[in-house]
């Protein structure tokens, strides 16, 4: 493969700034050119709903600087792309071409209201953060629809606020992640923290213009002054259409962040890696993937061979006062292989081994640092019997 001349990266998220700065650390001396959405510009995501909700002064601290990079950066977001031509649209009009594209434009969050309900609160990015600690200052009571990583995040914040809340899914907290095991624990700490959980039979809907509760499937109806929604993300591949490469997972990538169009490549949240006939296609939407892909799409522009795995299996969390750190596969089934510590007393190292040898170890509440973490989970161990 020839090396490209120019490089355009569509999207300013971590992925994007990643590939964009690993393109210059591996030589790319050509243009550059960086089409972000928003105004404020690049910046980390995971602090906003840990450090951004607690406290204002978090907001100045999540900028990911573009310095020394030479890059051309246009803030008007891609609205198409013509893949034969190799040239992407901004919403302002401009037509980029490019040799290589690296596509990096991320996930909005999922919504639930009907068309035209008026006041859904989400959190993605640091408009949706601030408008949310805002609303957090008056409000006596919340309700979050939705029980993995984020809106427990969300739920902690408001019990750390002393404002009650209930979270609501049709699964425990944490449960299509973290497994029965971890999932039953987390629920105990939670309610203890001042995190209530209901259940729900199947979906909930949001209730009220602007929206002030849930209905849930059984016909119950719960109201509060915050009702936030925390139930996923839908990758942002609006203005990829007629491409051929989006579907409703995302951009399709393999192990080295190609898609199946030449020169075309993704990285981050609004990808899936396809599957290659053992595994299932899989998105895989965290940090630490965004980083990996960023680094891989990068090489993989101009050529050269990746500088390691296109997935970094490295996740982190911090539910009810308690920070729990995951180096290894998810999701987590049935018992851990070994249990150092206690999990009910907030302290415990928790090992699980699979049938192909590959572990995922799980640090809860414990100050371990992750290049431990993956040293164990590197560690072959037998599985259970």
């Amino acid at each position: 493969m020839t090396a490209p001349r120019s490089v355009l990266v569509v999207g300013e998220s971590l992925a994007g700034t990643t590939a964009a700065r690993h393109l210059r650390t591996l030589g790319h001396t050509g243009p550059l050119t960086i089409i972000g959405a928003e105004e404020l510009g690049a910046y980390s995501r995971p602090p906003l709903s840990k450090a951004v909700l607690k406290d204002p002064a978090a907001d100045d601290t999540l900028g990911l600087a573009l310095d020394g990079l030479d890059a051309d950066v246009i803030r008007s977001p891609a609205v198409a792309a013509d893949t034969r031509h190799r040239t992407v649209t901004t919403g302002d009009g401009r037509q980029v071409g490019y040799d290589a594209l690296i596509i990096a434009t991320g996930a909005g969050a999922r919504r639930l209201a009907a068309p035209g309900q008026r006041g859904e609160l989400v959190l993605r990015t640091l408009d949706d953060a601030r408008r949310l600690r805002a609303r957090l200052a008056d409000a006596g009571s919340a309700i979050v629809v939705g029980a993995g990583f984020l809106g427990m995040e969300v739920a902690s914040a408001c019990a750390a606020r002393g404002i009650p809340v209930t979270v609501v899914d049709a699964d425990r907290p944490l449960e299509r992640i973290l497994g029965d095991h971890l999932s039953a624990e987390i629920t105990a700490r939670a309610a203890a923290y001042g995190i209530r959980f209901i259940q729900a039979t199947g979906f909930a809907t949001l209730t009220g213009d602007p929206v002030s509760g849930v209905a849930l499937p059984d016909g119950t109806e719960l109201t509060a002054d915050l009702v936030v929604t925390c139930a996923g993300e839908v990758p942002s591949v609006g203005w990829l259409a007629g491409t051929n490469l989006a579907d409703r997972l995302g951009v399709g990538i393999d192990h080295a962040c190609a898609t199946t169009v030449p020169g075309v490549f993704a990285a981050g949240d609004v990808t899936y890696l396809r599957g290659d006939g053992t595994r299932p296609d899989r998105r895989a939407p965290f940090w630490s993937n965004a980083v990996a892909q960023g680094r891989t799409a990068a090489a993989s522009a101009l050529g050269l061979a990746a500088p390691g795995p296109a997935q970094d299996d490295y996740f982190w969390t911090e539910v009810a006062g308690l920070t729990v750190k995951i180096v290894g596969r998810l999701p987590l089934l049935g018992e851990p292989t070994t249990v150092q510590g206690s999990v009910a007393d907030g302290r415990a190292l928790l090992t699980w081994t699979r049938a192909d040898g590959t572990s995922t170890v799980v640090a809860y509440g414990l100050r371990k640092p992750v290049a431990a973490l993956r040293a164990l989970a590197a560690t072959p161990l037998p599985p259970s019997p």
